[in-house]
Order: C-alpha cells, then structure tokens, then sequence
C-alpha cells in the first residue's frame, strides 16, 4: 500500500506539469476456469482496495496535516463557528500541499517513474529511486526524538543513510512531528485573538454588562485585525516557510 501510495503521489504532484499516459484496463466478470484466473482475479481485487487506501497514506505522508491542523486553530481562534467551511478548508490543505509537494513528485518522477516507463530500470530499483524524494522530505521535517521513538519500539538499530530508513518508520515520525508543529504554530496564532478577548471581557465586566457574551463583541474587532494585518497572506506565506 506504502508503495501504491508513493506511485500516486508522485502523479498527483506532478499533475499540470507534466501528462503522463495512463493505460486502460478492461474488467470483466466470469466464473475462473483455473487456479491462474482466481488468483489473478484475487489480485485485481486487492490492487483496487489499495486505490481506495491510497489517497489516506498520501495524505499522511506531505504537509496536508500541518495545513488543515493550522486552519482549524485559526477557525476556532476567530470564534467564526463554520466561516470559512470546513471543505474550503480542506480544499485549500490540499492545494497548498499540492504546490509544495510538486517540486518533491518531480524529483520521483524523474528519478525513478519515467526511467521505469521507459524500460531502463527494474521495478525495485525504480521503487527506490521514486521513495528517496519522499524519505528525504519527510526526515527533513521530522524530529529525531520522533524518529527514535519508532525505531526503539521496533527495536532496530540506528540507520547509516536515508535510504536505509523504512517507510513504516519515516511516515508515523513524520506525522506526529507535524501534529506537534502544527500545535505549536496553532497556539501562536491564538495568543492575539486571545488578548483581544480578554481586553473585550474586561471592558464589559467594568461597565456591568456581564449578560452580554463577550464573544459577540470581540468577535468583529478579532475579525477586523485578521483583515488589516492581511492575514491570509501572513499566515500562508509563514507556513510555507516553515517547511523545510
């Protein structure tokens, strides 16, 4: 599934860039006449449940999670309740995560996909070439004590290269060294609208009007700053930097 899940992420990030034909395949259902037609059958099946499996391990395997973690803290933040929704957000995880992973799904591409379409490698060495891009980017962004936890767990010793790192351990490190990244740059983005609250608050409670939700008065004045200070662009352009 890991290796399904590179394959279709190298696709997708060079998706625009590049058009890359894709052969057809025709399905057809009858009864096996031998053993061979079963178990090919049984391998159709088990390739179209790992399509279905794919786009997660790809989600979890870029930026996508430190995008949508980020914009939700921002939401709850603001106190804007569904505004924006949660599919735009989700939509713009995804085509922020799409831009930066291009760059990544090229190197694959180049180095192990189109040498392997073009016959001039196997299909193991094609399958390393194309992980070496995705192991480099995810360990640039991972924390060595996340790291380490993995491989004490599995009880393995200390890798010489990157190359020599799973994939089973590289992607649980990478995510929740993302987590851990996004919460700490979802706090950042808190403390503001938090002062403003607090201020809001203490105003109202000075002037005796403690029936009145502060929500309701800091929630323009919170929205207000976000705008002026151009938020959007701040904050898409400081998250982007952040990833390394």
């Amino acid at each position: 599934m890991i290796r399904l899940a590179i394959v279709l992420l190298t696709f997708v990030s060079i998706l625009g860039a590049e058009v890359v034909n894709i052969p057809t395949m025709n399905f057809a259902l009858s009864a096996p006449d031998t053993p061979q037609q079963l178990v090919s059958s049984l391998n159709v099946l088990v390739v179209l449940t790992l399509l279905f499996l794919a786009p997660s391990m790809v989600l979890v395997m870029t930026t996508f999670t430190r995008f949508v973690i980020v914009f939700g803290f921002l939401r709850q933040a603001l106190g804007t309740q569904q505004v924006p929704p949660t599919q735009l957000l989700v939509m713009l995880a995804m085509i922020l995560t799409f831009f930066v992973m291009e760059p990544i799904g090229q190197q694959a591409y180049d180095a192990g996909v189109k040498p392997y379409m073009e016959e001039k490698i196997g299909y193991e060495e094609a399958f390393d070439k194309t992980a070496l891009p995705f192991k480099n980017f995810m360990i640039r962004n991972t924390r060595e004590k996340d790291l380490a936890l993995f491989f004490r767990i599995r009880k393995m010793e200390n890798p010489a290269t990157v190359a020599d790192v799973p994939l089973s351990i590289i992607i649980p490190s990478f995510v929740i060294s993302e987590m851990k990244t996004a919460f700490e740059i979802g706090f950042l983005i808190f403390l503001p609208f938090l002062v403003i609250d607090m201020v809001v608050a203490s105003i109202l409670m000075s002037m005796g009007m403690m029936m009145l939700p502060p929500v309701m008065i800091s929630l323009p004045f919170k929205i207000l700053v976000f705008v002026l200070i151009d938020g959007w662009n701040l904050l898409i352009g400081n998250l982007i930097a952040t990833i390394k």
